[in-house]
């Protein structure tokens, strides 16, 4: 019988292995579940990752996720986005840097539309970038306001990957969507901030376009009805769920149907819009929810083996602050996110950090909002980053790599600040949840 030590390092070892062959996740962790029942514990423990895959299947909370999708892939569709982009342009054109600054405050609105992430950044590559750089805007810097600000669906709430933290570290769904929104409105307040003084120290970075800041008060008055139906559909989703008038699930339910309204509105409504949102809600559903299998299963096999208490073990006879462990949690997170994708991530680390983060004393939804900080720092950070594959392709032939890999560094810089604002002040990140179930 192997010592738990042993189980530990060959659970790990062989997980970074195979992980780095780039097999995908979920058939790699399914995979080596079962291998490691069957050799290292029981061929009759197999019943055990039958009963993870029951678990999983049965999940009420994860039918959130889809609902989500599905808005997301309806309001892409719908004509809201381009409508958003258009006001912004007319109210910001005529500052310093004002196109960035409104993609910025788009990719906002949509992440509290929508919550995923490549659909702002995919969306913004196809809207901004071309605008921005038609301008003379330097290229480093839309590339690096596109990919920073399009992450920010991983902490503005209804925020999918928040769900599947909650549903994972088994904690309010409810209270983690909320808490996520203060901190994502300060990296994009960050953000702003960066792109102002940029504006100021470099103004050939960011030129005024003249033909903008003549556009006439009523143009520009009658531009923000584009702004009214977001408005309303972030109030109803999350208005729903602070007040606890709905559950997450539910207000997901209500968004599906508020999507349908401006895509009806613009006539764009019908079978084939509908048929492609479903289809492509399916397929990233079916990913998550391998993904879900196989890391559940994993995680099973890891704690029965003893592979959880040994950690714990070693961590509790670590003579270092308790800081410095979290430090070390959110290095090892952003390595992580320049590999992995974010599901992945979470279902694969929370189950093995959550008694770590109790064990220390810290509160498990002020950790899950610097979790998802740290995520998003992956996401952006080079050479690996997701977010840096999404926008590569909506770059023109002339602008390499290169330039999109300058242009996140910045902000990597100002994630970091990010975090460790939240991480020193951690009432801004739990007063809301607070306020909520006060109520």
């Amino acid at each position: 019988m192997l010592s738990p030590n042993t189980i530990l390092l060959l659970m790990f070892g062989s997980l970074t292995l195979f992980m780095l062959t780039g097999l995908p996740i979920a058939f790699v962790l399914g995979g080596l579940s079962l291998l490691f029942t069957v050799t290292l514990w029981d061929s009759s423990a197999v019943i055990v990752l039958v009963l993870q895959i029951f678990d999983t299947m049965k999940s009420e909370a994860l039918l959130a996720i889809p609902l989500f999708i599905l808005m997301a892939c309806i309001l892409q569709r719908s004509g809201v986005i381009e409508d958003l982009y258009l006001a912004m342009e007319m109210w910001f054109g005529q500052i310093k840097g004002g196109l960035a600054i409104g993609t910025v405050i788009i990719c906002v609105v949509m992440a509290a539309m929508t919550g995923v992430v490549g659909a702002a950044v995919t969306a913004m590559g196809i809207l901004a970038l071309p605008e921005m750089l038609r301008r003379g805007y330097k290229p480093q810097l839309a590339l690096g306001t596109i990919c920073a600000s399009g992450t920010l669906g991983i902490l503005i709430p209804p925020s999918v990957l928040t769900i599947v933290y909650a549903v994972t570290a088994q904690v309010s769904i409810g209270k983690m969507l909320i808490a996520g929104l203060v901190p994502g409105l300060l990296l994009a307040s960050l953000y702003i901030a960066y792109i102002l003084v940029v504006g100021w120290l470099k103004p050939e970075w960011v030129p005024l376009d003249t033909s903008v800041s003549h556009t006439p008060l009523k143009k520009k008055l009658l531009a923000l009805r584009a702004l009214v139906f977001p408005s309303l559909l972030i109030v109803l989703i999350l208005g729903s769920i602070f007040f606890g008038v709905a559950t997450p699930t539910e207000s997901a339910a209500v968004g599906v149907a508020g999507a349908m309204i401006p895509a009806l509105m613009k006539g764009k409504l019908n079978m084939g819009i509908l048929r492609t949102s479903g289809v492509d809600t399916l397929k990233a559903t079916s990913m998550i929810l391998w993904i879900t299998l196989g890391a559940k299963a994993y995680v099973a096999i890891f704690t029965g083996l003893g592979g959880a208490d040994t950690l714990l073990e070693i961590i509790k006879g670590l003579e270092v602050n308790r800081w410095m462990i979290l430090a070390a949690m959110m290095v090892l997170l952003i390595f992580l996110g320049t590999v992995l994708d974010e599901i992945g991530i979470i279902l694969l680390t929370v189950p093995v950090f959550l008694p770590i983060v109790r064990l220390l004393g810290f509160d498990e939804i002020w950790f899950g909002v610097l979790y998802a900080i740290t995520i998003q720092m992956g996401y952006i950070s080079p050479p690996f980053g997701y977010t840096l594959f999404y926008i590569k392709g909506t770059l023109p032939a002339h602008i390499g790599m290169g330039a999109v890999y300058q242009g996140v560094l910045p902000f990597v810089v100002l994630q970091l600040v990010g975090l460790l604002i939240c991480a020193a002040f951690p009432g801004m990140v739990t007063f809301l949840p607070e306020l909520m179930t006060a109520r």
